[in-house]
């Protein structure tokens, strides 16, 4: 039975992800990519659909032991659990080598006290739990093969087949160190090379040693920054710059519910946000990689812009369900892909824009392509920016006038008039003066409720919306101005919950079936980060930083955060890690370092 979500630890080498949960099982891992289909899908099933175990040997009826400390290895992601057992104490350190040839998984278990009798139990099962590989010696070595895949397994200890599942039973005393590493290849090829644990082990630690140097950051939030830096650093498809919103697939917005989506692809707003907080804190050559990806993915098509694509820019991220999966504590279903793809959100149309001009002002090097595409973006913003769409949360009901859609066109024409005003490109500049004032004022005229001093989430409705939020981070009105402290109070008495955290916008009672789903869902953590965001600016500051807190104490033991809380069952839902939630933490440190808004 799979963990609650915020018992698992992130592993990867930027281009996939494993979760390690408190037991020592891997519950999830896609090779070779984040997309790619899992050969350990227990996460969204049971044992049967794949998982490796590695832990102090149990009695069968008892349960695998959770571990008695879990940590990462200083600012890395490698992950070391420890156990402590009536015969001693045990340690196993798990991580995967940013790649170089074969993506793998490295599992070292290192005695520390007494000796301790281990096992480690693995059941590969490809394609999301569905296909039982042919498993079979090749010399010393294991390989499992199904189709296209081969997952080679070397270990330092005999292993055996039991049940379709590989064994190895061995104890450790102080000073041993027994390795276990998975490597994939295509099966049609030659075996991998043999592994170098040790070596991969110490050059992983090199790799995020001198990663983390590189950070800019040093006040007094710095270690939930540099978790989140690392973490979506994690995010990061190295070979083309594309950001995975997250790596999983599925894990519910409520338990038991149907808000179960597929999070491994590259949402423009996602990675956009994401950039902005790399080249915040120091982290330039992601940006550079990031733009070179965008520029690849909307090569050709730049008015037909997607919300989303994959990793490697691909345009068709077909929506299926997985039905043999009985989903993440029985949150079916199960979805690969995601239909949300071609919507219609216009708000992404800022968010590039955004990230493109702030990536100018920071002094990455000048792409003209870059400089053309945004110019192309506003000229479809020009004949689209008054239409309704799907807005930034994928609404799958009717499309809108959403107000954040509309302050996040404001933010295209805004920052590609500053780009033409600094020189650095040409346009009909006094035609876009025009086109942002009309915006502004169209905005200011339909999105808000003069009677309750608030915009709304679309025009002429009474929801709030939490991406309301966001009015005077982008600039679109300064923070002192009334209807933005209309906005944040009417947030901050709506959409609350109990505990203070924030919700994305009413699903329940009569506002249940709105956004053309059944369910409800958690406080939207981006949402909670952004209410202390607006706090800070508007000069309530120990009231933001005392809210950053305790969002701070929403986070696993080990700094990961999922996309949303559930006040009512005090846990973490939605897919996990996720960079929606890291990134609005850092943009918040930030801010209140700035302001001196901190305790101690």
């Amino acid at each position: 039975m799979a963990g609650r979500i915020e018992d698992y630890a992130l592993i990867g080498d930027m281009q996939t992800a494993a979760l390690v949960c408190r037991d020592g099982t891997i519950d999830w891992l896609c090779l070779p990519r984040f997309d790619s289909h899992a050969i350990f899908a227990g996460l969204l099933g049971t044992e049967e659909h794949g998982f490796w175990r590695i832990g102090p040997a149990h009695a069968a009826d008892a349960g695998p032991p959770a571990a008695a400390r879990r940590r990462y290895r200083g600012d890395s992601l490698i992950l070391e659990s420890e156990w402590d057992t009536p015969r001693g104490t045990v340690r196993v350190t798990d991580f995967m080598p940013p790649r170089d040839g074969a993506p793998q998984v490295i599992r070292i278990v290192e005695g520390v006290s007494g000796r301790v009798r281990m096992r480690s139990a693995l059941r590969m099962r490809f394609s999301y739990g569905r296909v039982v590989p042919w498993v079979h010696k090749v010399d010393t070595r294991t390989v499992a093969v199904a189709g296209p895949d081969a997952v080679w397994l070397d270990a330092d200890t005999e292993t055996y087949g039991k049940d379709l599942t590989t064994y190895s039973d061995f104890t450790v005393a102080p000073g041993d160190r027994i390795a276990f590493t998975i490597s994939w290849q295509p099966s049609h090829k030659a075996e991998p090379p043999l592994p170098d644990p040790e070596a991969s082990l110490e050059a992983t630690a090199e790799f995020w040693s001198d990663w983390v140097e590189q950070c800019t950051y040093h006040g007094p939030y710095r270690e939930p920054v540099i978790r989140s830096l690392i973490t979506l650093k994690a995010l990061t498809y190295a070979p083309t710059g594309g950001i995975v919103a997250a790596p999983t697939t599925s894990l519910p917005e409520e338990i038991g519910g149907v808000r179960n989506w597929d999070y491994r692809y590259t949402w423009l707003r996602d990675a956009a946000i994401t950039l902005s907080s790399l080249l915040r804190t120091g982290y330039r050559e992601e940006a550079r990689a990031w733009r070179e990806w965008l520029l690849r993915a909307v090569a050709g098509d730049p008015e037909n812009l997607q919300i989303m694509y994959g990793i490697a820019g691909e345009r068709e991220l077909g929506e299926a369900e997985l039905d043999w999966l009985p989903g993440y504590e029985n949150s079916t279903p199960v979805r690969v892909g995601n239909g949300a793809a071609h919507q219609l959100q216009l708000d992404v149309y800022g968010e590039v824009t955004e990230a493109l001009h702030l990536a100018h002002m920071t002094g990455l090097t000048r792409n003209d392509y870059a400089s053309l595409l945004q110019l192309k973006l506003i000229r479809y913003l020009e004949d689209h920016w008054d239409q309704p769409d799907e807005g930034i949360w994928e609404v799958r009901g009717p499309r809108r006038h959403f107000v954040h859609s509309k302050v996040m066109a404001w933010v295209a024409v805004d920052r590609t008039i500053k780009l033409i005003e600094m020189g650095d490109a040409d346009g009909p500049v006094e035609k876009w003066r025009e086109l942002r004032d009309e915006i502004h004022r169209t905005v200011c005229e339909k999105g808000y409720d003069p009677e309750r001093n608030t915009f709304t989430q679309s025009y002429g409705s009474k929801e709030l919306d939490a991406s309301l939020l966001l009015i005077p981070q982008v600039g679109f009105l300064p923070p002192d101005d009334k209807r933005v402290i209309g906005t944040i109070e009417a947030i901050q008495r709506e959409l609350s919950t109990e505990d203070g955290f924030v919700l994305r916008y009413p699903t329940a009672g009569d506002h249940a079936g709105l956004d053309g789903l059944e369910g409800d869902e958690g406080a939207f953590l981006a949402c909670s980060f952004w209410l202390a965001d607006d706090l800070a600016m508007i000069g309530r500051v120990d009231e933001a930083r005392k809210l950053f807190e305790k969002l701070l104490g929403l986070r696993n033991d080990l700094g990961l955060l999922a996309e949303e809380w559930d006040s009512r069952l005090q846990r973490q839902v939605g897919n996990f890690p996720q960079a929606f939630s890291h990134v609005p933490l850092i943009d918040t440190a930030l801010r209140l370092t700035a302001s001196g808004a901190y305790g101690g």
